[in-house]
């Protein structure tokens, strides 16, 4: 098998006509000549009588024609007009209507909407958001004023663009691009059963999670904010952690300040959705943002996330079922992993 899933893999998503796997393999049926996306609803074959092909040139080649009800042959075309929207988005000086959208693609806007969420995981008007955010962050790194960044981002006021990051950046525009300065941000760290866990917090969220990190590693992140040890609010805070990371469940109560593209954040989401007890494969993990492709993007997403546990990275393996790596460390992660199977 050529692509980046193992065939037993590959037969699972076909048995759950997984539409995340659709362009990521094709399932090509020996006995009748035919091949199919994963999802395709006609009646399944016979395992033994299956064999996957990473595109639709290599089933052909192999002496296969396309499924008439699945239509595999159509998700180049479906790849090409989400390019084309992405490009029409990035050469957009505002947020383009999904109507005009459709029509530039030939596509109905229901289904646009569809399409591009399955490959980005997220719809059309909140990807052109993302990406306005994305570019006024960059220019408010090399803009000598936080206004000229806004603007030329293409926010027609900065109400719009504060309004828009509310709850995504946490800290003010101009706070984050001068590496927190004005931010107030506690810190401690708490000893746990995986060791020494340092927790800081913004008046957003926890903002970072990490073991075997100190103040100093704090400062190198936040070099200009006001880093205070935390307080009787912030104990409170923090006993939470303490309590989701040793009895593991869900999280999603402890409110979290974090940033990241809108890739990333897409990934973080995601791993949020991972029950407690349960992992994912790095291809999964892609395939679950709509990118089935993207399984080294998704594993570097995974890579960027600043808050240990709360955002469960730990909980994607490899695709042999390995650990794979941690930041923390494999003790940690297996111990993370076993807490959770007990629970």
């Amino acid at each position: 098998m050529a692509t980046k899933i193992s065939d037993n893999d590959a037969w699972q998503a076909v048995e759950k006509r997984s539409k995340a796997h659709d362009g990521q393999f094709f399932t090509g049926v020996l006995t009748t000549g035919i091949y199919c996306r994963p999802s395709c609803a006609a009646r399944h074959p016979k395992r033994q009588n299956v064999r996957f092909f990473e595109s639709c040139e290599a089933a052909q080649a192999f002496g296969l024609r396309p499924c008439k009800r699945c239509r595999p042959d159509s998700i180049a075309r479906d790849h090409a007009a989400i390019m084309k929207v992405i490009a029409i988005i990035n050469a957009a000086d505002s947020v383009p209507a999904l109507q005009f959208l459709a029509e530039q693609t030939g596509y109905s806007p229901s289904h646009l909407q569809r399409l591009f969420k399955r490959e980005t995981g997220l719809s059309p008007a909140a990807y052109a958001r993302a990406r306005r955010s994305q570019n006024a962050q960059d220019l408010l790194a090399k803009s000598k004023y936080v206004t000229d960044a806004i603007y030329d981002s293409g926010y027609g006021a900065p109400s719009r663009f504060y309004s828009e990051n509310k709850g995504r950046l946490g800290m003010k525009p101009s706070i984050w691009k001068n590496g927190g300065a004005g931010a107030h941000i506690y810190w401690t760290i708490a000893d746990t059963n995986l060791g020494p866990m340092l927790v800081a917090a913004s008046d957003q969220g926890v903002c970072r999670l990490s073991f075997g990190e100190n103040e100093g590693a704090l400062y190198a992140r936040f070099p200009k904010a006001i880093l205070s040890e935390g307080d009787e609010e912030f104990s409170a805070l923090v006993k939470r952690v303490i309590d989701a990371v040793e009895q593991p469940g869900e999280a999603h109560h402890i409110p979290l300040d974090v940033q990241g593209t809108a890739f990333q954040e897409a990934v973080w989401k995601q791993l949020r959705l991972i029950p407690p007890g349960e992992t994912r494969s790095y291809a999964e993990l892609a395939a679950a943002v709509g990118r089935p492709k993207a399984y080294r993007a998704a594993g570097s997403a995974n890579g960027a996330n600043n808050i240990a546990v709360l955002i469960p990275c730990h909980r994607v393996v490899a695709s042999d079922g390995g650990l794979g790596g941690y930041a923390y460390g494999l003790e940690i992660k297996q111990k993370l992993l076993d807490a959770e199977r007990k629970a």
